[in-house]
């Protein structure tokens, strides 16, 4: 057995024919979907971009222990489990968060990678004399910084270096990957994921694919939307919309790159080929830019799934309505090459979803940002449940590798650690447990300092599918809140987890 893994970073879905969108074409993903099985309720686990990878190489959830941080000694990997059972793992990306600080060892898991540079704020291009008056005069105020420590700085930097299409990281990922499809075709026993940062933003698309959305912006370049509240249709942020759409077409293209081989090489009758993305992103939905700082509405948590296996190629084209999330790829993996199953993984294969449509993993999900709100599915309603107090309440972080996305916990930090040797995810590993500050930088950009005015809220999908009105109704909202304890405990939630949302531990359904 072969398998492609390609990800995406914030892909809508939304924004993919295939999904229904009639807002532009995108004929390689509609190809991909009658090829493969596309899954109509496939969900977000931890967010974001790094808890979402530690779910797919534990198949567990992460996001009640522990904030954006590496993968944990106590932690099991996919890659290390297919690498015991004979499977070769490559990874070629261009997601530059795997080489920083607070995510050092999860590229070290495959048996080799490959590394493009280049994207958003990856400090390739050095400028101790930076050209600050060409840089002024060429990009928005709001994403024009001269401090050689912030992203933009370096964006500005790496984009004058990216002119063509061929040296964009994403090309050169697709690059790789068809050389590497080309050198192992005939090898068996192999993985090969392919990871690119795009159409995370800033949404800088080669000029072919910019030049298909015509926008009336005739201003500085605008391709880096906030993380803050939408202030409604304008040029400007019809601008940031077009560069989107332009970015997703680049995509559509460089997957195209891989159906052509795998027709070309009939690889469809050996190889395995799945594709998604780590969450969504709001372009103007709900009143929002991005993700983080608003509840975990559908645009972030309910993501594209499509799943291709040899044994099923007379599925191709069907749709499945079961219930999935994030953590089931990595048991999808071991299923497909017949590696023994993580330990303590809650992730169930998706293959005998494919074999028989009306089969079900999950009958409910619950996925989230550390410190946030515990979100919850069951395919009729989401039902978003926050602590009463964002800035104050009980939330620890469990970990043996104490760094954050830049940088290692603070003295101030580690001086108010104990050792615990009783926490049940960690598997009998004695651990750190750290009360959280609210000094570190994620705790504004991704914990609860950004959601700090997000309120509790029930909707029903079925009557409500956009998520415009939220609901009362305290009997469904109780069911749920039994459904969610029950998930959380078979996730080895800590204690606090339930406190800090006012849940009694260990109710029954």
């Amino acid at each position: 057995m072969r398998t492609v893994f390609i990800l995406f970073d914030s892909l809508n879905r939304h924004f993919l024919e295939c999904y229904g969108s009639q807002l532009f074409s995108t004929p390689n993903f509609k190809r991909l979907a009658e090829k493969s099985v596309t899954f109509e309720q496939h969900h977000v686990g931890s967010l974001p971009c790094m808890p979402a990878r530690r779910d797919i190489q534990t198949g567990r959830l992460s996001f009640m222990h522990r904030s954006w941080g590496p993968m944990e000694p106590f932690d099991q990997s996919v890659f290390e489990k297919l690498r015991d059972a004979g499977v070769y793992s490559h990874l070629i990306t261009d997601h530059y968060h795997y080489f920083e600080e607070g995510a050092g060892n999860y590229h070290t898991k495959y048996s080799s990678y490959e590394h493009f540079r280049g994207q958003e704020g990856d400090k390739w291009q050095g400028e101790a004399a930076a050209p600050v008056e060409e840089w002024e005069a060429r990009y928005h105020a709001d994403q024009f910084d001269t401090n050689s420590d912030s992203l933009p700085f370096h964006y500005m930097a790496n984009r004058a270096h990216l002119e063509q299409t061929g040296q964009f990281p994403s090309t050169q990922c697709f690059d790789a990957a068809c050389a590497f499809l080309d050198k192992n075709r005939n090898a068996d026993n192999w993985f090969l994921q392919i990871e690119t940062f795009d159409p995370h933003e800033p949404f800088f698309a080669p000029a072919e694919h910019r030049q298909k959305f015509e926008s009336d912006y005739d201003g500085k370049i605008r391709d880096w939307p906030p993380y803050a509240p939408y202030t409604g249709q304008s040029p400007e942020n019809d601008e940031m919309m077009r560069n989107y759409m332009a970015l997703i077409s680049h995509c559509d293209e460089q997957l195209g790159r891989v159906l052509d081989f795998m027709d070309a090489h009939d690889m469809w009758q050996d190889t395995m080929l799945v594709v998604s993305t780590d969450h969504g992103f709001l372009l103007g939905e709900h009143e929002w830019w991005a993700k983080n700082k608003m509840p975990c509405f559908s645009e972030i948590a309910h993501i594209p799934l499509f799943v291709h296996h040899p044994d099923h190629s007379e599925c191709a084209g069907e749709r499945r309505n079961a219930l999935t999330q994030t953590p089931d790829l990595a048991a999808t993996f071991c299923d497909a090459h017949k590696a023994p199953g993580l330990d303590g993984a809650t992730g169930q294969s998706v293959l005998p979803l494919i074999a028989d449509a009306d089969a079900n993993n999950h009958d409910a999900l619950i996925f989230g940002y550390f410190g946030g709100a515990i979100n919850l599915t069951d395919g009729r309603h989401t039902y978003f449940r926050y602590p009463e107090n964002m800035m104050d309440q009980p939330l620890f972080q469990y970990t043996l590798m104490p760094n954050h996305m830049l940088h290692s916990f603070s003295q101030e930090e580690l001086q108010a650690a104990e050792l615990i040797d009783d926490l049940e995810l960690a598997q009998g590993w004695k651990v750190l447990r750290l009360k959280v500050q609210d000094s570190p930088g994620w705790y504004r950009t991704h914990g609860p300092g950004a959601m700090a005015e997000c309120k509790t809220a029930l909707y029903d999908l079925k009557a409500d599918p956009g998520q415009t009105e939220p609901i009362s109704n305290a009997a469904v909202e109780q069911q749920l809140v039994t459904v969610m304890a029950n998930l959380m405990l078979a996730s080895k939630a800590p204690p606090e987890a339930f406190e800090r949302l006012a849940i009694p531990c260990g109710q029954d359904i």
